[in-house]
């Protein structure tokens, strides 16, 4: 019979997997994980990302040895070895799911010229996304620059369930150890696999509970009420396609509030919005260094500040940034909407380079998905696919008082505001200096108003000057 490599990447799990099913459609399927240089590399850059990962790789193996097979794990050279082990099982074809980023697209190139020189059969499946860039493709080709146009075509778009049955094929290949974290230099406690394990029913509850909230969660981060999905679906612990089914059939249910359906549209909005930076990445893999918007292309962004450590650590004076980056440092993630702040006080308040932000963030984050992080950091910078024409600029003071009015998150993650009052945390003018000076919590490191309205002065004229530019070079090119 035919034996068909599926070879495990950013898709760690056997359900619902159209790499595994698009094997299985070839013949019997050999399992195959193999960590290369790149793949270590990108694990050594984040403890947690890699005490995930092999937690992962872990339920992965269970999974498969309870279905009869067995996954080999190999370390080396991803070409050549992919190519000895499909000689030594007597393998036709490789099968494995696509990257989005412009690094993991061009590996996935070479691979694929690679295997084929060889006389193999090289076959590459969308599986991260619900919906892939491909099926939703705009009239003219390409992808979507526009969310409000793609989110109807997404939203239009059926997402049906992978079938069929999986038949692993029997082995004697030897298989190396299982990765483990003190590999990649990861000296913290391990993840439990029952964490990766129990994800499918966890969310299952999450839709009966906190999800019928997920609009306020979203906007308060002391309720620590989103998902936490972002790991397992950068890793394909869960499959996108079957986290969007279940938000739909639960939006089915005639029973919900007005308010509950809400949050489940919204719900289904950040998986579309998800999709959507995907193919933004999979049409313009350039855009892992370069602006989508071409006029921004030389904006001069500042490559480092003298408050650029403060951000780093926490330390800015501005409590809910400087609780977002603590929480991210001590967890690996961070709420969403202070996501957008922190990040908005380094680009705006500081005038720093949005790659700044995305390298720093990268170091610390359990997910791992760079085309998100790169189109996210786009968006917030006011460079990427975006209609406004003005950057977002975060007033962190505001936010703080619109989103955390008790004080609640803030003084979870700093401890010197610990005993602060809830009182006095719900008032920007007492919970400021001649408050703060006395928990030894540092004063702010720039003045908001004044450094936004300076960027904002900066980026308009930039935007003036390139459309003038535009205008001249196609006057002398007509």
């Amino acid at each position: 019979m035919n034996v068909a490599i599926h070879l495990f990447g950013r898709d760690l799990r056997v359900t619902d997997h159209l790499g595994l099913q698009c094997a299985a459609g070839i013949g019997e399927v050999l399992p195959v994980l193999v960590i290369d240089r790149r793949r270590a590399a990108r694990l050594a850059r984040s403890p947690r990302r890699a005490a995930f990962f092999c937690a992962a790789v872990a339920a992965l193996e269970r999974a498969i040895r309870a279905r009869g097979g067995r996954l080999v794990v190999r370390r080396g050279e991803l070409g050549a070895t992919v190519r000895a082990l499909a000689r030594a099982a007597g393998a036709s074809a490789v099968v494995w799911a696509a990257a989005y980023d412009g690094e993991g697209l061009r590996a996935d190139l070479q691979l694929r010229h690679e295997l084929e020189e060889y006389g193999l059969r090289a076959v590459v499946v969308h599986d991260a996304p619900a919906v892939s860039p491909e099926e939703i493709e705009r009239r003219e080709g390409g992808g979507y620059r526009v969310f409000t146009a793609y989110l109807q075509a997404w939203s239009a778009a059926r997402v049906e369930p992978t079938g069929g049955t999986v038949r692993f094929a029997p082995t004697e290949l030897q298989s190396e150890p299982l990765p483990e974290p003190p590999e990649f230099d990861a000296r913290i406690p391990t993840t439990d696999v029952r964490q990766i394990e129990g994800v499918e029913e966890r969310f299952a509850r999450y839709l009966n509970g906190d999800a019928l909230g997920y609009l306020d969660a979203m906007r308060t981060p002391a309720l620590d009420a989103t998902t936490h999905l972002g790991p397992h679906l950068s890793f394909g612990t869960i499959s996108a396609r079957a986290v969007v089914r279940a938000i739909r059939d639960r939006l089915a249910d005639p029973f919900l509030l007005a308010e509950e359906r809400l949050s489940l549209r919204a719900l289904l909005r950040s998986l579309a919005m998800r999709d959507f930076l995907l193919q933004l990445s999979w049409y313009n893999p350039e855009s892992a260094v370069r602006p989508l918007q071409e006029q921004m292309a030389d904006f001069p962004f500042a490559r480092d500040h003298p408050a650029l450590d403060a951000w780093r650590e926490g330390s800015t004076g501005y409590p809910l940034v400087d609780a977002g980056i603590r929480q991210l440092r001590e967890t690996g993630w961070m709420h969403p909407l202070v996501r957008r702040v922190a990040a908005s006080f380094l680009c705006f308040d500081l005038g720093v380079d949005w790659r700044i932000g995305l390298d720093e963030w990268d170091c610390r984050l359990i997910e791992d998905e760079p085309a998100l992080a790169t189109g996210n950091w786009q968006w917030i910078a006011g460079v990427g696919a975006d209609v406004v024409q003005f950057p977002r600029i975060f007033n962190p003071e505001r936010q703080r008082r619109r989103y955390d009015p008790s004080g609640t998150y803030v003084r979870r993650w700093i401890p010197n505001l610990a005993d602060v009052a809830p009182r006095r945390a719900s008032d920007d003018r007492q919970l400021a200096l001649p408050i703060l000076s006395t928990t030894g919590y540092p004063p702010p490191v720039v003045d908001h108003e004044r450094e936004a309205r300076a960027f904002l002065a900066r980026y308009h004229a930039h935007r003036m000057r390139s459309s003038s530019q535009s205008l001249i070079s196609g006057t002398r090119t007509s």
